[in-house]
């Protein structure tokens, strides 16, 4: 039996974290291409450091002549992407960073299995629900990107002038019989303007914002706060630390709560299944806890490159169940099809609808009317209890 009494930890980073940053800058290129052809190839690596922006990959649309042009509107997007995330530094400005355009056309041979509906790639993936939060998700992942997102508001809003794109938060919280009951530390590190800001200048500033999100009674007298412990943060972003796509794996899922196969997210298009088999993935947990079959679930798929069913469908609902696991996992089979083709298809996965995915997490978000998050939809909740 699993332990139900422990305190446990996850952290997030924001938009303007150096790995964010070239996340949205992948997305931003996967959403451009998506636009002009919806069965546009792109997958697509970005790494900064001060004072550059250097974006390599595979892209692939219907044309040579049309991947050259969308190739050559690069710069435009990086930049872009750069002053929305509140970049104006000395050496990290968006109108002043040298960016290196390294995409090309897509291998012919990863084409030749994609193209015939195969997986892009071998790989295994893993989605997760639980009943912690009203979104079904993990409770410490949840708040600390809560925590971020409504900071990056109120910093983009001019309500809190001297906040920086750059922060970092972390929650510990204690469980009891097995439920999220206090929290038992709270770090953050947030960029900030003035080099005069002293950790308790950020804290007065902070702090309303981080008790406005989380439950008033999970906040005690013994909650230990960390805020800019290491004091000045006037130096972040890409000139603070370099950054790379696809290096938060674990910020963008479950924080830790659950398995991660591995494969990062941004920048892929949705013939690649370290996306998209995750995202049906967490599709089907979220749908099995909604529809009462568990409290808790894990559920794993796998994939050959080139093939298009998936190998092995795996459903762990932690003894939690209220009925067999491998009953859930038929079930699971019968009511989605789960091969790349199945997948996008059914959750709308060939829109533009990625850039805003790659901060504050892909999962435990609000479906959205032009098709953003489709899979956390729970409309599959009356297929799965027929199934079951």
């Amino acid at each position: 039996m699993s332990r139900q009494n422990y305190i446990f930890t996850s952290e997030s980073v924001s938009e303007g974290h150096p790995d964010k940053l070239c996340d949205r800058v992948s997305d931003a290129i996967l959403d451009a291409f998506l636009t002009e052809e919806p069965n546009a190839r792109v997958a697509c690596e970005t790494f900064s450091t001060t004072n550059r922006v250097v974006v390599g990959g595979e892209v692939g649309l219907s044309t040579e002549k049309k991947t050259a042009e969308m190739v050559e509107r690069v710069e435009d997007i990086v930049r872009a992407c750069v002053k929305d995330i509140g970049y104006e530094q000395k050496k990290f400005h968006w109108e002043k960073i040298k960016v290196h355009n390294y995409l090309h056309e897509q291998s012919a041979h990863i084409a030749q299995g994609v193209d015939k509906d195969g997986a892009g790639d071998q790989g295994i993936m893993f989605g997760y629900a639980c009943r912690e939060t009203p979104e079904l998700m993990p409770a410490p992942i949840q708040y600390a990107h809560a925590i971020l997102k409504r900071l990056a508001e109120v910093r983009k809003s001019g309500a809190e002038p001297t906040l920086g794109p750059d922060a970092k938060s972390q929650l510990s919280l204690r469980y009891v019989d097995g439920k999220p009951v206090e929290v038992t530390s709270i770090v953050l590190s947030h960029q900030h303007t003035s080099k005069k800001q002293s950790s308790a200048d950020i804290r007065a500033i902070v702090e309303p914002y981080i008790r406005e999100i989380l439950p008033a009674e999970w906040i005690t007298k013994a909650t230990i706060w960390h805020v800019n412990p290491t004091g000045t943060f006037v130096i972040g972003g890409p000139d603070g630390d370099a950054g790379l796509t696809g290096r938060k794996i674990i910020v963008d899922t479950y924080g830790g709560a659950a398995p991660h196969g591995g494969g990062a997210f941004s920048g892929k298009d949705p013939t690649k299944v370290d996306r998209s088999a995750a995202y049906a993935a967490r599709y089907l947990s979220k749908n099995i806890v909604a529809a009462g079959l568990a409290d808790r679930c894990t559920l794993q798929v796998s994939y050959a490159i080139g093939v298009a069913e998936p190998q092995s469908i795996y459903v762990d609902t932690h003894g939690t169940g209220v009925v067999p696991d491998d009953v859930i996992e038929r079930a699971v089979a019968a009511c989605m099809d789960l091969t790349p083709r199945g997948i996008r298809e059914h959750l709308h996965l060939t829109k533009p609808i990625y850039a805003r995915t790659s901060a504050y997490g892909h999962f435990g978000r609000a479906p959205e009317a032009d098709g953003g998050f489709s899979w956390e939809k729970t409309d599959l909740i009356d297929a799965l209890k027929a199934a079951v």
